[in-house]
């Protein structure tokens, strides 16, 4: 293969990573990173010791970062967070809402060798309705997690339209 062959490749997958306004339609790291600094501001206005995840479609880590102080646990359950929000494609509160006894998911949280979670803090992140990633975040109490994942997913766009 030579260096012809490979620049018509890279051009080709950086291609398939913009749509058709130029914005990005996968999940970058720095887009991932722009989104955690988002999140951990706010994580630090509310008081929290947050730990960010964010994955990609897949539920594949991309970035992980730790607020000081944070606890030591919150690491794979952010990790956790997303890989549930992208594999199912809905949020981790959803989500428990459907996991319990009776509704259409209960027993969900025992497969997987426990990487589904079932409370609040993860969020699906989306791109013309196609799952690009997912965000996680855990350190605050259930409503805290839950209200910084939403907030990072309401400034998803603004963050992947600025790059």
């Amino acid at each position: 293969m030579n260096e012809q062959e490979i620049g018509k490749i890279v051009e080709a997958v950086l291609n398939k990573t913009i749509n058709e306004d130029g914005y990005k339609q996968c999940m970058s790291l720095q887009l991932a990173n722009a989104l955690i600094q988002k999140v951990m501001e706010k994580a630090k206005a509310m008081g929290v010791k947050a730990v960010v995840a964010v994955s990609d479609g897949a539920g594949r880590p991309v970035s992980v970062q730790s607020m000081d102080d944070a606890y030591i646990a919150s690491f794979d359950i952010a990790l956790n967070k997303t890989y549930t929000s992208a594999s199912l494609k809905m949020s981790t509160a959803k989500l428990g809402e459907l996991s319990q006894p009776g509704e259409s998911l209960y027993g969900i949280q025992y497969t997987n060798e426990g990487k589904i979670v079932i409370f609040g803090g993860g969020e699906p992140l989306t791109v013309n309705d196609k799952v690009i990633g997912a965000l996680g975040v855990s350190g605050g109490s259930a409503a805290e997690d839950t209200a910084l994942a939403a907030y990072g997913k309401a400034v998803f766009e603004e963050v992947r339209t600025c790059l």
